[in-house]
């Protein structure tokens, strides 16, 4: 067979190559088939393990052993069409989630399987999937099971189902939180690598919070959400748990995109990095927003871990501002005080009407509020919130990102009991906000308290900024270096985001400036007014003369390629969103203007050339190397009288 030979893949799976209980990311899965490993072999092993575990309390429902291992097989015959190594990258590429185990929230459809929300009466049996979970399944995934959650996943506190409520990773006596407990309880224990949650008042975040695990909640519309039993439909997301921050944005990659199923699909690509977005000069500390007046429970430890965090953020090269909250909190209440519950109302009506028993008590307290509201109460809530909308974005736009705790404590099951209620809404606090002005957030690990609990904090982006999000969380991540959820494993141990895993961003053309437009040089604003950021400083091909261009005001260079008696001329490129460039191009006075530049390293891409007219009597700067280079070595004087150089005219006199 052609692939016996290849030395990493047999006709027989290798054997004891890795177990299944070492595998816990994306990486390891990958790393094991790339050393000849068995799909079929490994994740029967790990639907055996779960079975044999019988975590009733986080799984609604697993998918027998046998049908596991039949995906498995079927993986397996596509590992063994790969010819070679370089055959299998590329199959790894295609599939980027290849023979990776995961879950999903029982609110969430898969074609065959019971759709139950955590109410056992509901029994919808969808003959198609969610949109997402094709996508994964596309991508190579492999389903081991529906988790347990807070019933029609309205709750933050994962104790609402009648299959009980599993607990934190890290302790017996603490809520796992909600509504996604489940599915946030199997990645931090390691029985698959990643899951899928809902999240519309913090239901993707709050337990990421509670078992050290990954939590992004997309921007509304950026994942679809077709298939998914509704909470509050026009809020709702479909939220992704992982170990790492990495493994969030391959999943996010692997998901995201329109939907024409969905109606509430709103997919835009945004920025790559976060500074992008404000205009913050090459170089600039971040600027992180933080609550002037934190709301944390002292008895957990959790305002000791808070003052940890905003020390690891600062030691990044973080500047921490720190801002009123208060017209953030008064978007939170609208969210279960406001009429937005009615569409909660819409979903279960019916149930609560005539089976009003199969409803969880707390659940079915807080759905009724509903039946108080009136139509004018929504359209006054609207209005409300239109008018908070401003202000809060003002506050987001004085800073890079916002960073907040993930939840202000760490209730134990007794606590929830006694005011299920109280405490649902207090681990709001910082959660409920988000989706109602459409914004996006990442909750990550970022210390232990001192009775050993731990503890997150989630960054919070305007809408569109995922992937510059999970830039900065992977970064994160790795500084902290905590353990990932229940594991003995390092976060740091996750490599770099692949290219093929980063969700997508905006378009970009890379344009090279050579003169007025260098960081720190007076038309540089220019550029980071339109949110362009810097991606290298370099040097032109050996074939370009360079030119101070007489009575331009700030002094510019004009730029020019020659056949002979060229030089390399240094330079920066900047990668600017293509729907910028044109408002750049307008600025951009004759005789100066966009061409095509050759780098040293054969690279060409746009940049300032100067029309050859022009440069008759502008005197050759070339011998400085650089616009900068030449301007430090001028006296002051004014920009129309550069110092007298050897000009065009006169090169080519002498050549």
């Amino acid at each position: 067979m052609r692939f016996a030979c290849t030395g990493w893949y047999t006709s027989e799976c290798t054997k004891n190559m890795r177990t299944e209980t070492t595998l816990l990311t994306i990486q390891d899965w990958h790393e094991a088939y790339r050393s000849g490993a068995c799909a079929a072999d490994l994740l029967s092993a790990r639907a055996r393990r779960l079975e044999a575990e019988n975590q009733t309390r986080t799984w609604i429902l697993r998918v027998p052993v046998a049908q596991v291992q039949q995906q498995g097989q079927a993986l397996d015959a596509l590992l063994k069409a790969c010819a070679d190594a370089q055959a299998l990258r590329e199959l790894l590429n295609r599939m980027p989630l290849f023979g990776v185990p995961f879950a999903v929230k029982d609110n969430i459809d898969v074609a065959g399987l019971p759709t139950t929300a955590a109410c056992p009466d509901h029994q919808a049996l969808p003959s198609q999937s969610a949109t997402v979970v094709q996508r994964l399944l596309a991508a190579g995934a492999v389903l081991m099971g529906k988790t347990n959650l807070d019933q029609f996943a309205t709750g933050l506190v994962g104790t609402r189902s009648p299959h009980g409520g599993p607990a934190s990773v890290f302790d017996e006596e603490r809520i796992s939180g909600g509504s996604s407990s489940g599915s946030a309880v199997a990645v931090g224990r390691g029985d698959v690598a990643f899951s899928l949650g809902t999240d519309t008042a913090g239901s993707g975040r709050v337990p990421a919070g509670f078992n050290q695990i990954v939590g992004l909640k997309p921007t509304p519309g950026r994942v679809s959400t077709a298939g998914v039993l509704p909470a509050c439909r026009s809020l709702d997301c479909v939220s992704i748990f992982a170990l790492n921050t990495q493994d969030a944005a391959t999943v996010l990659r692997a998901v995201e995109g329109p939907d024409q199923q969905d109606d509430y699909s709103h997919f835009v690509p945004g920025p790559a990095h976060l500074q992008a977005r404000r205009g913050a000069a090459a170089g600039a500390a971040m600027r992180i927003g933080i609550p002037s007046n934190p709301r944390l429970r002292g008895e957990d430890g959790y305002a000791e871990a808070w003052l940890d965090a905003c020390a690891k953020a600062r030691a990044r090269g973080a500047e921490l501002v720190e801002m009123d909250f208060s017209v953030l909190h008064e978007v939170a209440q609208l969210l279960y005080e406001g009429p937005w519950v009615a569409e909660r109302y819409a979903v279960l009506e019916t149930r609560l009407k005539d089976h009003p028993q199969s409803v969880d008590r707390t659940v079915a307290t807080v759905v009724r509020k509903a039946e108080g509201q009136r139509a004018v109460d929504a359209f006054r809530a609207q209005y409300r919130l239109q008018r908070l909308r401003r202000p809060a974005q003002a506050l987001l736009d004085e800073v890079d990102v916002l960073m907040v705790p993930t939840a202000p404590r760490h209730p134990r099951f007794d606590e929830v009991a006694a005011d299920p209620v109280g405490v649902n809404a207090e681990l709001g606090t910082y959660t409920n906000f988000v989706n109602l002005l459409g914004w996006a957030a990442l909750a990550v690990p970022a210390a232990i308290t001192p009775q050993g609990l731990p503890f997150g904090v989630t960054f919070i982006a305007p809408a569109h900024a995922d992937a510059a999000l999970v830039h900065w969380g992977a970064g994160w991540q790795s500084f902290c270096d905590l353990p990932m959820g229940a594991t003995a494993r390092a976060a740091a141990t996750a490599g770099p985001l692949a290219a093929w895993a980063v969700p997508v961003t905006q378009p970009v053309l890379p344009i090279a400036v050579v003169g007025a437009h260098l960081s720190g040089l007076p038309l540089n604003s220019q550029l980071l007014e339109r949110g362009a950021r810097l991606q290298c400083k370099v040097r032109t091909a050996p074939s370009y003369r360079l030119h101070a261009l007489p009575g331009t005001v700030p002094p510019k260079p004009g730029l020019q390629r020659v056949a002979h008696g060229g030089a390399a001329i240094e330079l920066e490129v900047w990668d600017m969103p293509m729907n910028q460039v044109g408002s750049f191009l307008a600025l951009i006075p004759a005789p100066l203007g966009l061409g095509t530049i050759e780098l040293e390293d054969g690279r060409r891409v746009h940049g300032f050339l100067c029309e050859a007219h022009a440069l008759n009597d502008a005197p050759d700067v070339s011998a400085f190397g650089g616009w900068r280079a030449y301007m430090a070595s001028r006296p002051s004087a004014p920009a129309s009288t550069p110092p007298a150089t050897q000009t065009s005219s006169q090169l080519q006199a002498s050549v």
